[in-house]
């Protein structure tokens, strides 16, 4: 009795869609919030739970799903900025709510803010520098983050020191245009992936190439997908 061997199926063939428009509208949305607080014109703590359940679960489960899109950029700037809103809105809950906002009284409260974004801007600007093979639109929203959070650290060390929160301030104008940078983005992503062709521009990589067979205009063109028995 022959044996006919069945070819072997496709590595990752039943694609999910494009997961990178809802984490960036997650990262715009909650950024915007906050950044309006920072620039003094909305008022604080609304941005509290989208930061929890939009900014933070629902753009880590867009990189929790770019991992199965093989899109190692995509997986791993969306699952830490869902981290960094999901740290962000429990360490409010937390100081409100317990003795642990004991410990964030007076100037400790902004030079805690500071060192903490210092530890994003730290991992922001290598992928900043790794954005520019991704897209103009995607470099854009990391270089205009990468200014928001180097001028809240500036502003809110100033603001530990008794020299006012004039920096964070100007740190909140920044955080709106990287918003709305992030919504460009994003609506980019959402109409491009409903066309055949890209319909809004979203830019070609500064420099290296895009992914062999990714979608065209997609904020974040995943790997070419592997295939097993070539």
């Amino acid at each position: 009795m022959a044996v006919v061997e069945q070819p072997a199926p496709a590595l990752y063939a039943t694609a999910v869609a494009d997961p990178a428009p809802l984490g960036l509208a997650a990262f715009a949305l909650t950024t915007f919030l906050l950044s309006g607080h920072n620039a003094t014109f909305i008022p604080d703590i609304i941005w509290l739970g989208p930061a929890l359940f939009y900014g933070g679960l629902a753009q880590l489960l867009a990189g929790m799903w770019e991992f199965r899109n093989r899109n190692v950029f995509g997986a791993t700037a969306f699952s830490t900025y869902g981290g960094f809103w999901l740290g962000l809105g429990l360490v409010v809950v937390l100081a409100g709510t317990t003795k642990l906002g004991d410990s964030l009284a007076g100037a400790n409260l902004p030079n805690a803010l500071a060192w903490f974004l210092f530890a994003f801007a730290v991992f922001n600007f290598y992928m900043l520098l790794w954005s520019t093979r991704v897209n103009v639109a995607v470099f854009l929203v990391f270089l205009t983050l990468q200014l928001t959070e180097v001028l809240l650290v500036i502003g809110f060390f100033r603001d530990a020191h008794g020299d006012g929160a004039y920096m964070v301030h100007v740190g909140g104008w920044m955080g709106i245009i990287t918003a709305a940078v992030a919504w460009y983005a994003s609506a980019a992503g959402v109409v491009n992936g409903m066309s055949p062709e890209p319909v809004v521009p979203v830019g070609k990589p500064i420099w290296g190439g895009v992914p062999l067979r990714s979608r065209p205009g997609s904020p974040m063109p995943r790997r070419t997908e592997v295939t097993s028995g070539d």
